[in-house]
């Protein structure tokens, strides 16, 4: 019978802690590895600086046609209706200001998960996002990617937008 209790225990708590979502206070820099490539995720004061232009691709975490939500890294639900992406090495979460080279269309987005792991590609956006920014259909497209804050709440950050006004006295 306890080793029942135990087990029943166990699974409850994974049930229960899969339910939870979110809330994730500060940044997520921690090193990981997937498929047996470790990443080492950029600094915040890396991070505020970053831009980079290369290939965005979309993906979608949701099923049965968006009624049934995914989990991202940070724990949260997306669906195919949000605008949200993923991104191999910047702290987690963070917004982003992504522009499609082709068309110069421009989104502003949260980034909440990991990925892309296909090499060549730097971003990975949601169904509505890639919509958004006119490549859905396409499935791929070039992007340049600028890092606008880090952390959410009273742990954001802000990218330093240049020379401070100073007026006269």
């Amino acid at each position: 019978m306890g080793k029942f209790l135990v087990s029943l225990f166990a699974l409850a708590s994974v049930l229960l802690t899969s339910c939870g979502g979110g809330g994730y206070k500060g940044y997520m820099t921690r090193s990981y590895s997937i498929r047996g490539v470790q990443y080492n995720p950029m600094s915040v004061e890396q991070a505020l600086s970053y831009e980079e232009t290369g290939i965005a691709s979309w993906y979608d975490e949701s099923s049965f046609f968006g009624f049934k939500r995914g989990n991202t890294s940070l724990g949260e639900k997306v669906g195919r209706f949000d605008v949200s992406g993923a991104h191999k090495t910047l702290p987690l979460p963070c917004r982003v200001r992504v522009t499609n080279l082709a068309n110069g269309r421009t989104v502003k987005m949260r980034l909440n998960d990991r990925g892309p792991f296909i090499a060549g590609r730097i971003i990975d956006v949601t169904p509505r996002a890639a919509r958004k920014l006119g490549f859905k259909e396409k499935g791929l497209t070039r992007v340049r990617v600028e890092c606008l804050s880090v952390g959410d709440g009273k742990y954001e950050r802000k990218r330093s937008r240049g020379i401070p006004f100073i007026p006269f006295l």
